[in-house]
């Protein structure tokens, strides 16, 4: 049955025209094609000579031998010039000349004639298939692209030589095949369903990625480097229905994984249908390499930065522990512990165990990115004597022959498999892969860092184990300096503590409560101090200091500096003279090793100190070398000194740099006292002035370090109207008003030390002074020993009369006969009793030792032996010469003057 179909051959390429000649050799059939093609109708061409009519002059001779050789019966092919009789379509002139190829066939008319039957082609329309057909064998003869045609019932129609070359065998081995037997399943599924789609659709698909492996009897080998030079379609070759017999090749690994780029796009024939469907594919296997590379630099980049800038910030060893986990789990494992020596968590510089790796370890920190709970992630993932994993916090060891072990004991990162086949699978056979990194901080190690990533993930590679050195590097440095400053913060407040006044001072007319509260562990330990000294007269001086620095050296300078205001304060100087000399010593203090003083320099604030304190624990900080080391910060101080007379009741003070003090009055508001703060400590060349101040009973004072009135959140003025709100309930007891002030100031933010000395003013009664002024005669020694008997007697202190006599009697003896003007006796009763000798000479008493042979001498020695102490002091007008007995309290013997004054010959 005939059945119309629409063009689908080479007809569609190739125009073809056909007319006949006669007997006569004229022509006699001239087809609609031949007009169409030639430019010549049929009015002109039927009936007519087609030498003399068509064919140029100079060739008639030629085309007549032509056409008498066809119709004597024999078949010609050639290219015949002919000339149209229609004007020329670009240049409008007539019988333009063209060239057509025609194929000449004998034929035999109804009469048994020879005749002709003419099919002419158009030779331009050939001349163009030619060079396509020669760019299509370039194409896929010589295309370094894999090239493959399917047709419309998707099977491979023809490859290039590229692809053939790489699976071996001609390319027609090839023909004829499916995407299901190049391709593994899951891929030929994905390429099928493309081709499908394009097929269909006419749209292309471009960069379609494909994943197989290469046979290695047929690699194609790709060119080294990043960038794909040549890329092959690398499709598995197609399965042979009866394989022979050989030994099963091994199964291929991750090196011989190619990944292709295809792109697809639809065939038309001439006449516009789908004739099949084109892939032109590239390896990219290199390429897809170094983009992954690239990625994972970027990556571990990025995660350098992190760390960076994350690790190191705080200097609490769990924090920086965590903190390193937190970088680590999920961007780079799965999961991650930190195990960190016990006894350098403990002090220790070297512990036992740590050359060999058998030291206790203590787990600081686990991160999980796939479970709460802890697991045993490695093959020494259970220590030894544990049954189970390691918690938070526990102290364990690894066995000696563990691959955690042998991490710490040569200081490099190992790599430790997966266990298949574990028996207990909640212990670690999720987990197939673990990287076991010692901590190395100034060539020590420190502890064991685990990263462990679970069936899924990637195994660790080199590249990775490069990184994770590098994390636990950072963070054993901010580790091992965290605990360095913990060791020495916890040195500094040891040392800190130790130089402060110990348990409840008592002062004679005063009652006195003090606190102290250092720091937080993430600031340095700082240099406040405060003092409560005794002086002569049951005077007592009180002092609260703070010098600006931080760390060990400002508390050793705060020890050098309190050392020195005790020494001279029992000089009994005046508080201008006591700063001035402890401003020289502070300067002295501050000198370098060459005896020449620093420079002052304003400090820094402690905001900037705390900073610094954990900046860029990435790097070690270069140790100063001698001499180096700039001191002026640390001995700067600031200082108030204070002298409380509980007898006049008036005290005297002295500020060098200091926050004023705060006095409260009953029924009151407090008031800063008018101080001039002078300048601080170690500063000089300026000079200090004092204010002297009447206390009435009753009143409060307090001396106070900047820490309890000053941070970060609250400025100083309103620390300072806190303060002195805090202190206007003065009725509570003084301990409570303590508390209370602590309480109620922001005192938890742990940015400095704090010091807080608070004072309640009782005075002397006036029935526990006895003071008398005696005339400079001899008889006022007798009259000096009645006074003294007399007011003892009156205060019940018959056990003291003796020696208190015989002791006045050489005070006023020696005022007599080495100093002159009126003398002055007063006896002081309050926890002992005091006796002040006062007379107008300058001259310092100086004891001495006397000789068998020497009448005097001895009574400075006897005044030592009887005693408790004795001194002398300046006054305005002389000099004070005292001596102090201690109150019999049943359990004392008192000493006998007999017997003191027979011990001195």
């Amino acid at each position: 049955m005939w059945q119309s179909s629409p063009p689908g051959s080479i007809y569609d390429y190739i125009r073809v025209a056909s007319f006949s000649l006669g007997p006569d050799g004229r022509i006699d059939r001239w087809s609609e094609r031949a007009a169409e093609m030639l430019g010549i109708s049929a009015r002109y061409a039927v009936g007519k000579d087609p030498v003399s009519a068509f064919v140029p002059h100079e060739l008639h001779e030629q085309a007549r031998r032509t056409v008498s050789q066809i119709l004597d019966g024999r078949e010609w092919t050639g290219l015949v010039p002919y000339r149209t009789r229609e004007a020329d379509e670009e240049t409008g002139e007539p019988g333009r000349q063209r060239l057509a190829e025609i194929y000449v066939m004998p034929s035999e008319t109804a009469d048994g004639e020879r005749a002709a039957v003419c099919l002419v082609v158009d030779v331009r329309a050939l001349r163009g298939i030619e060079t396509d057909i020669a760019a299509s064998q370039a194409v896929f003869g010589q295309s370094p692209m894999g090239f493959v045609l399917f047709d419309t019932d998707l099977r491979i129609r023809r490859v290039n030589e590229r692809f053939a070359t790489v699976f071996g065998g001609p390319p027609a081995k090839y023909r004829g095949g499916g995407p299901h037997d190049f391709l593994p399943r899951a891929e030929a599924d994905r390429l099928r369903a493309a081709l499908r789609r394009v097929l269909e659709t006419g749209e292309p698909v471009a960069e379609m990625q494909l994943v197989g492996t290469v046979p290695p009897t047929a690699t194609a080998p790709s060119p080294p480097g990043p960038t794909p030079v040549g890329p092959t379609l690398s499709i598995p070759a197609p399965a042979s229905p009866e394989p022979p017999a050989a030994e099963p090749s091994p199964a291929p690994t991750e090196a011989d994984r190619r990944r292709w780029s295809v792109s697809l796009y639809r065939l038309h024939g001439a006449s516009g249908r789908p004739i099949g469907v084109a892939a032109l594919a590239a390896d990219v296997t290199g390429r897809r390499r170094a983009e992954r590379e690239a990625a994972s630099a970027r990556r571990n980049l990025a995660l350098l930065n992190e760390a960076g800038a994350r690790i190191g910030n705080s200097l609490d060893l769990e924090t920086t522990a965590r903190t390193l986990l937190d970088v680590a789990v999920p961007q780079f494992c799965d999961l991650a512990s930190v195990d960190l020596y016990q006894g350098l968590l403990a002090g220790d510089e070297a512990p036992p165990g740590m050359a060999d790796g058998s030291a206790e370890l203590r787990r600081v920190a686990f991160a999980s990115a796939v479970s709460d709970a802890p697991l045993a992630t490695t093959a020494c993932g259970v220590p030894e004597g544990e049954c189970g994993p390691v918690e938070v916090g526990a102290v364990h060891r690894y066995p000696f022959n563990s691959p955690c072990a042998g991490a710490l004991r040569t200081a490099q990162a190992q790599i430790i498999p997966g266990r298949e086949g574990e028996e207990r699978a909640e212990l670690g056979a999720v987990v197939h892969s673990t990287l076991a990194v010692p901590m190395v901080a100034r060539d020590t190690v420190v502890g064991l860092v685990q990263f462990s990533r679970t069936k899924g993930s990637e195994p660790f590679g080199e590249r990775d184990t490069a990184l994770a050195v590098e994390l636990a590097a950072r963070a054993a440095v901010c580790i091992d300096n965290a605990r360095l400053y913990r060791r020495e913060h916890e040195r500094a407040l040891i040392l800190q503590r130790s130089l402060l006044p110990p348990g409840d001072p008592e002062a004679a007319g005063l009652d006195i409560a003090c606190r102290y509260l250092p720091g937080t562990t993430a600031t340095e330990v700082g240099g406040d101090w405060f003092d409560v000294i005794e002086l002569p007269g049951h005077r007592t001086a009180l002092v609260v200091g703070d010098v600006m620095g931080r760390g060990l050296r400002a508390a050793v300078a705060m020890g050098e500096l309190r050392t020195a205001v005790r020494t001279l304060a029992l000089l009994d100087m005046e508080p201008a003279e006591v700063l001035s000399a402890l401003d020289e010593i502070a300067r002295g203090l501050g000198a370098t090793g060459g005896g020449a003083r620093t420079t002052a320099r304003a400090p820094r604030s402690r905001t900037a100190a705390s900073a610094e304190a954990s900046a860029d624990c990435s790097a070690e900080a270069p140790r100063p070398g001698p001499g180096t080391a700039d001191l002026s910060e640390v001995y700067l101080a600031t200082c108030v000194y204070a002298v409380y007379d509980p007898v006049t009741r008036r005290c005297t003070f002295a500020n060098a740099g200091h926050l004023p003090p705060i006095l409260v009055e009953e029924g009151e508001d407090a008031l800063l006292l008018d101080v001039p703060p002078g300048m601080p400590l170690g500063v000089g060349g300026e000079p200090f002035e004092e204010t002297e101040v009447e206390l009435p009973d009753g009143a409060l004072l307090a001396l106070y370090t900047d820490g309890l009135v000053e941070s970060r959140e609250h400025p100083l003025d309103e620390g300072l109207s806190a303060f002195r709100t805090a202190l206007s309930e003065t009725g509570r007891p003084l301990e409570d008003v303590c508390d209370h002030v602590l309480n109620a100031l922001d005192t938890r933010h742990g940015e400095d030390d704090i010091a807080l000395l608070m004072a309640r003013v009782h005075g002397l009664p006036k029935d526990s002074v006895g003071d008398w002024n005696l005339a400079p005669e001899a008889r006022s020694v007798s009259r000096a020993r009645e006074l003294a008997r007399d007011q003892l007697t009156d205060w019940g202190l018959e056990a003291l009369v003796d020696t208190t006599e015989l002791l006045v009697s050489e005070l006023v003896t020696n005022a007599l006969r080495h100093g002159h003007g009126e003398i002055r006796l007063r006896l002081l009763l309050d926890r002992t009793l005091v006796c002040e000798v006062w007379d107008a000479d300058l001259a310092q008493p100086r004891r001495r030792r006397a000789r068998d042979t020497d009448e005097g001498g001895r009574g400075l020695q006897l005044v030592g032996l009887l005693s408790a102490g004795w001194g002398s002091r300046r006054t305005p007008r002389g000099k004070t010469v005292w001596f102090e007995l201690a109150l019999p309290d049943g359990d004392t013997a008192i000493p006998d003057p007999a017997d003191a004054l027979l011990s001195l010959f």
